[in-house]
Parts: C-alpha cells; sequence; structure tokens
C-alpha cells in the first residue's frame, strides 16, 4: 500500500472511531447536562465528522489509484483540518458555551468545501 494511502485509510479510520465514541459520550453523559440547542451543536460536530471521515477513505481510494497527485493529498488535509476546525469548535462551544468559537465554524466549513473540489479535480484532470 502507497504510504499516502495508508495514511488516509488510518486517519480516516482513526476520526470514524472517534466521533462514534463522541456520539456515545453525547448520547449517554451529555445530553442530560446540555441544553436542547447545545446538543443539537454537538450532534451537527459528529455529524460532520462522522461524514468526512468518510470522506478520508474517499481521499484514501483516490489517492490508491492516483499515486502521487498532490490535489489528492491537499484534499485529505483540508478534509482533516476541516474536521478539527468545523467539528472541533463545535464540540468546544457545546460544553463550554464560548460563543466565539462559533466564528471558527466556517472556517472548518471552508476547508471541507475546497477539501471535496480539491478531490473532484484531482479525477478531473486524470490523463486518459
Amino acid at each position: 500500500m502507497e504510504p499516502l494511502t495508508k495514511f488516509f485509510v488510518i486517519l480516516g479510520s482513526l476520526n470514524a472511531g472517534l466521533s462514534v465514541i463522541l456520539g456515545a459520550f453525547g448520547g449517554h453523559v451529555l445530553k442530560e447536562r446540555l441544553a436542547e440547542n447545545l446538543m443539537t451543536t454537538f450532534q451537527t460536530g459528529i455529524l460532520y465528522h462522522f461524514f468526512h471521515a468518510l470522506g478520508l477513505f474517499a481521499v484514501a481510494f483516490v489517492a490508491s489509484q492516483l499515486p502521487g497527485a498532490n490535489l489528492v493529498k491537499w484534499s485529505g488535509l483540508l478534509m482533516f483540518a476541516g474536521i478539527i476546525l468545523f467539528s472541533g469548535s463545535l464540540y468546544l462551544l457545546s460544553v463550554t458555551g464560548v460563543r466565539w468559537l462559533g466564528a471558527i465554524t466556517p472556517v472548518g466549513g471552508i476547508a471541507f468545501i475546497v477539501a471535496w473540489v480539491l478531490l473532484a479535480l484531482s479525477a478531473w484532470f486524470v490523463p486518459k
């Protein structure tokens, strides 16, 4: 297995597992402690975290098909950055109530969007 493919399979696996752990933590521990709107915010973080953990598997697949493709690497790195910035800010906002953390969330959303665009472009520019 190519190193880049291996890296994104591992990163995707760890993030998928972490999203399940955090989801269980939210459902069993935080549900009784957080206001409904903060619990919804936490759950949004979980949802995007899990979807983009799966996205890292898509990056790994494309990386396996296009060894050395720089756009694929950047797609995966931005997807991971998006998980940290988007989901991470929502997790922290939910449990701390610190509202300014919400200003970080859109930066993570932009990282997600750019990651998906780069993944598409990496396939688009493959020679026949």
